[in-house]
C-alpha cells in the first residue's frame, strides 16, 4: 500500500535519512522505534510531504508521490498526527477538527459525530479553546482532526510524548476502532514496550538507518536492544 524506496532526507546540508526502505500493507499497524536523533519524524515529515523526496522514493498505492506537497499527500488519503499536535489556537475544539477534511473531503467513517464517539470528552469541550484542554485531550484533537480526512494511511509521530501513563492507555485504546475503520496506521514511539504491544510489524531506526525489521512477536528483546543502541545486551 505505502513504502519507501531508498529513502533519503536532508536538512540543508544535513542528511538524516540513509537510505529507507518501510513498507505498509492494506490494514496494518507498522511502529518505528528508536531513540532521540534517530530519524523517525524526519521518516514521518517525508512521507506526509512536508520535506520534499525524490519522487520515486515513496511510492502509495502504486503511485510515486514522493515530491508531491503536503497539501496534495492529504488529498491521497494519508494524515499525520503530528508531533507536539501543532493544533490551532485560535480555534475551539470543534473548529479544530473540521479542518481536519478541509483538504480531503470525502465519504468516510469518520465524521464531527463518530469522532465525538471516539473521545467523548471532545464533544463536552467542543467550543472551548484548544489550549484551554489537558496534554491528552488536545492530543486527542489532534488524532481526530486527522480522522476527519477519512485517511487511508495515518501516521501518528510520538503521540504519547510527555503524557501521563493512564492517559497513553486511554489513547491507545482508540486505536482497534481506527484499524476496524479500513486505515493503515505508522506509529513512531519511543516506548518500545506500547509499540510492541499495538503493531503488527516493528522497524527500529539509529542515525537515519533501519537497524531492524520484523514481526513484533518474532523479535527477541536483546535483537532490539542491539539495533535500538547499537550494543549488544
Amino acid at each position: 500500500m505505502l513504502e519507501t524506496v531508498g529513502l533519503t532526507a536532508f536538512y540543508g546540508d544535513f542528511q538524516a535519512l540513509f537510505g529507507v526502505d518501510l513498507s505498509l500493507r492494506v490494514g496494518e499497524t507498522v511502529a518505528i522505534i528508536g531513540a532521540n536523533g534517530a530519524g523517525k519524524s524526519t521518516l514521518m515529515r517525508s512521507i506526509s510531504g512536508v520535506i520534499a523526496n525524490g519522487r520515486a522514493a515513496i511510492r502509495f498505492e502504486g503511485e510515486a508521490i514522493g515530491d508531491l506537497p503536503a497539501a496534495k499527500v492529504v488529498a491521497r488519503g494519508i494524515a499525520m498526527v503530528p508531533e507536539g499536535r501543532r493544533l490551532f489556537a485560535s480555534l475551539s475544539v470543534e473548529e479544530n477538527l473540521l479542518m481536519g477534511n478541509y483538504g480531503r473531503k470525502v465519504d468516510g467513517p469518520w465524521t464531527l459525530g463518530s469522532v465525538y464517539d471516539l473521545f467523548p470528552i471532545l464533544k463536552e469541550r467542543r467550543d472551548q479553546s484548544s489550549t484551554s484542554l489537558s496534554g491528552g485531550q488536545q492530543q486527542m484533537v489532534a488524532i481526530g482532526r486527522a480522522l476527519m480526512s477519512n485517511p487511508r494511511v495515518l501516521l501518528c509521530d510520538e503521540i504519547s510524548l510527555g503524557l501521563a501513563p493512564v492517559v497513553i492507555r486511554d489513547i491507545y485504546a482508540a486505536f482497534p476502532r481506527i484499524k476496524a475503520s479500513g486505515a493503515s496506521i505508522i506509529i513512531v514511539e519511543q516506548d518500545i514496550g506500547q509499540a510492541m504491544k499495538v503493531a503488527d510489524r516493528v522497524y527500529c531506526m539509529m542515525e537515519g538507518k533501519v537497524t531492524l525489521e520484523g514481526r513484533a512477536g518474532d523479535l527477541s528483546r536483546d535483537a532490539i536492544h542491539a539495533a535500538y543502541f547499537g550494543v549488544h545486551a
